[in-house]
């Protein structure tokens, strides 16, 4: 899915849109036994509380595409075989309705989710989207509809103990301790399926979602996909690549290389963004093999890092240019001391050697604090 596709779904969680009609859970405590069990009306519903379901429902769809969100492939014998697929298949074309896949689905989750002493509260959902023609200038249609995208969400919420606050009693005239008891949090994780891929149904594929960058839930990830290859979340695919480029250049990993590295990717980052284009930014090893090689590494290094990129990132080794550096932050760090740099300001920064001691240059101008306090910067004379 790209950006304008997610867009297009995203819109669709409006109570007043009358898309989704029912909203299914299973309340689990920690203990992992069913507490409850439930069958909701959107229609029966105040407009505020549906409106909260559809908010959490649509959070499961937030966030970065390939960060947040990632692609969930499925092969061409799982779609023909697994049971995982036929249960997701069985649960979208039954919209949901049938009781005893909503059950042998709740299951398969309670028996893989680890979400330590919380509860949860897993929340099931369905959709059928008529989708507009759209034209060749990228308009919609509405009148036009073609094809129906049938598809189901699901996401899963943590129960939180609200905390206790003061609330206005009229009829008293004074402010009151209350608590509003066990309230669903925003989703640890969820899903689509299936993607929703040049605005048709992609049954290869499911959008997966885990607010967290480094913790993806993989166990969720094997008993509701059984994914043959389980995609590395954005924490660690930053780590991987930082790891793998002080491994194979070693000595020849310096600071101006590492600034090359960063610079060029951000300026790729910077570029897509301009361009407005709704798919995930790519990079590729060979691409990153150049800017190492513009930057003076000698070709044995590149070799290993070429290696290592396609051993840890697969054998085609593309790569998202938004998981592998921090594009707002350039941050350099010793044991004493950690400074942040303007990533826009690093062509300044340099090490030197002064009289056997190593350095890390910035240059100053006006404007220097320190704890929040303004400090000259005198000439001493020396370098």
């Amino acid at each position: 899915m790209n950006e304008k596709e997610l867009r297009e779904i995203r819109k669709r969680f409006k109570p007043e849109k009358d898309s989704i009609s029912h909203v299914y859970g299973c309340y689990v405590n920690a203990a992992r036994e069913v507490v409850a069990r439930m069958d909701m009306p959107v229609g029966l519903m105040k407009p505020e509380e549906a409106e909260m379901y559809m908010k959490l429902l649509k959070k499961s769809l937030s966030g970065t595409l390939g960060k947040n969100l990632l692609d969930i492939e499925f092969s061409v014998k799982q779609v023909e075989e697994s049971d995982e697929h036929k249960l997701l298949q069985a649960l979208r074309l039954s919209h949901l309705r049938d009781e005893d896949m909503r059950d042998l689905f709740y299951q398969r989750i309670i028996e893989s989710v680890d979400m330590g002493e919380d509860s949860y509260a897993i929340l099931l959902a369905s959709d059928s989207y008529d989708v507009p023609f759209k034209g060749s200038d990228d308009e919609i249609w509405e009148e036009g509809s073609g094809d129906v995208f049938d598809y189901i969400i699901c996401c899963i919420c943590p129960v939180k103990d609200s905390k206790s606050t003061l609330r206005y009693y009229a009829e008293e005239k004074s402010f009151r301790g209350a608590n509003a008891g066990h309230v669903l949090a925003n989703p640890e994780l969820g899903f689509m399926f299936p993607a929703f891929d040049e605005r048709g149904a992609n049954i290869y594929n499911a959008l997966y979602y885990s607010r967290s960058l480094s913790d993806i839930h993989e166990e969720f990830i094997a008993a509701v996909f059984n994914a043959e290859e389980v995609p590395l979340s954005a924490g660690t695919q930053k780590n991987v690549f930082s790891g793998i480029l002080c491994e194979s250049l070693g000595d020849e990993c310096s600071l101006e290389v590492v600034k090359a590295v960063h610079g060029q990717i951000r300026e790729r980052l910077e570029l897509h963004k301009e361009s407005k284009d709704p798919e995930v930014p790519e990079i590729y090893v060979e691409e990153v093999d150049d800017i190492l090689k513009n930057s003076g590494v000698t070709d044995g290094k590149i070799s290993a890092f070429h290696e290592l990129c396609h051993k840890e990132f697969g054998e085609s080794a593309v790569m998202n240019p938004n998981n592998l550096i921090e594009s707002k932050k350039f941050e350099l760090e010793t044991p004493e001391v950690k400074i942040s740099v303007d990533p826009a300001h690093t062509y300044s920064i340099r090490t030197k050697i002064i009289d056997g001691s190593k350095y890390i240059l910035i240059p100053v101008g006006e404007g220097v604090e320190v704890n929040g306090i303004d400090i000259n910067v005198e000439e001493t004379g020396e370098e």
